[in-house]
């Protein structure tokens, strides 16, 4: 059985940093594409990151994109999404998500798992 457990989310200030993690089980962590996505309220959900089996290749939103770093350890079975100078906007119920698939796809639909989510709340 498949299991993604996402934790780290909460309440920061804006302009402060979470870390957030993504713990893997059934599955073989080091074939598997993984992404962080967000869906805010009202609107559709949103790969923020993505990174490669290896680790080598990572892929950000524009949103992301210097404020976030997506991070994996394969011997832990664990993704980790680093999120610095968080705005309100970046508010969000995050989810981590796995593929087999090659390619650091934007489509949640080439996703094979998710996590349930953890909530991020930037309060301006």
């Amino acid at each position: 059985q498949v299991q993604l457990v996402e934790s780290g989310g909460g309440l920061v200030q804006a302009g402060g940093s979470l870390r957030l993690s993504c713990a893997a089980s059934g599955l073989t962590f080091n074939k598997c594409v993984m992404g962080w996505f967000r869906q805010m309220p009202e609107k559709e959900r949103e790969l923020i990151a993505a990174i490669s089996s290896s680790g080598v290749s990572r892929a950000y939103a524009e949103s992301a994109k210097g404020r976030f770093t997506i991070s994996r350890d394969n011997a832990k079975n664990t993704v980790y999404l680093q999120m610095n100078s968080l705005k309100a906007e970046d508010t969000a119920v995050y989810y981590c998500a796995s593929k087999t698939s090659p390619g650091l796809s934007g489509r949640g639909a080439n996703y094979d798992y998710w996590g349930q989510g953890t909530q991020v709340i930037v309060s301006a």
